[in-house]
């Protein structure tokens, strides 16, 4: 999947607030080395190194496109490589991790039921797992693209393919993370509203992020049949402007630490 560091940021703003409300989770205490899985371009990463300048920070993410603005970003303390979560979980590196980070990264994972197990077991014995994830089977504009994608004629154009959202209930990863020997959980869902002037907006938004596997499977042609249908029924969900789309994010914590 094809990622534009220039799209994705020009809601660099919005994108953000959550990650500086999921770090204020976290605590200094024993963190030696952190990892941050879902890195992006590497500034996100960079500020966890310098607000916990005594670790040592590793950023993984599969996109070439996002790493290749991330060299900036290097130093003693951090460093960036070309890595999934699925390489990560299944590489031979066996070190135990004080920290393991990510946000907005994993709903782009399947199996949460055994995923999260995995990434808990690659903690250190006082290790922390902080998490945030857009919850978007709740939020509009995926539920628009999810119906639009199964109605001809675009489910023609994906041979049926659809994207369904891998994310668990707040039930869910409670157990998983209880049962997985993590403590002090905490469990936020919390609403990052988009204040939006126009359809362009809101189309611009998520153009940056979930459209994208979409319109990769798709002709030119195709592409713009279904961008034209996506913004007409943007229009019509939200009925007058300026709007207001309220953005549902997940924020997950917990420690091996009592």
């Amino acid at each position: 999947m094809a990622w534009d560091p220039e799209k994705y940021n020009q809601f660099k703003n919005i994108r953000y607030q959550p990650f500086f409300d999921l770090m204020e989770l976290i605590s200094g205490n024993d963190l030696k080395n952190g990892i941050d899985i879902g890195c992006g371009t590497g500034e996100q990463t960079s500020i966890l190194s310098k607000k916990f300048d005594e670790a040592k920070f590793s950023g993984i993410d599969p996109s070439p496109e996002m790493l290749a603005k991330s060299k900036v970003f290097e130093s003693n303390n951090l460093d960036f490589k070309q890595y999934s979560v699925e390489d990560f979980l299944a590489s031979d590196d066996r070190r135990n991790w004080d920290l393991i980070f990510s946000n907005a990264a994993l709903q782009w994972s399947d199996n949460h039921e055994t995923l999260f197990p995995g990434l808990i077991a690659h903690l250190s014995e006082h290790g922390q797992l902080a998490v945030q994830m857009p919850v978007q089977k709740e939020n509009l504009l995926n539920k628009i693209l999810i119906e639009l994608a199964q109605e001809k004629p675009f489910t023609d154009f994906l041979h049926g393919w659809k994207r369904e959202s891998p994310l668990l209930s707040i039930d869910a990863y409670a157990q998983i993370m209880f049962d997985n020997g993590l403590h002090k959980i905490q469990i936020i869902q919390k609403v990052y509203p988009i204040i939006a002037d126009n359809t362009e907006k809101l189309f611009d938004f998520i153009s940056g992020s979930s459209l994208i596997p979409y319109l990769e499977k798709m002709s030119p042609h195709e592409q713009e049949l279904f961008v034209a249908a996506y913004k007409n029924r943007i229009q019509k969900a939200f009925k007058k402007f300026p709007a207001v789309y309220a953005f549902k994010r997940l924020l997950l914590y917990g420690c091996k630490t009592k």
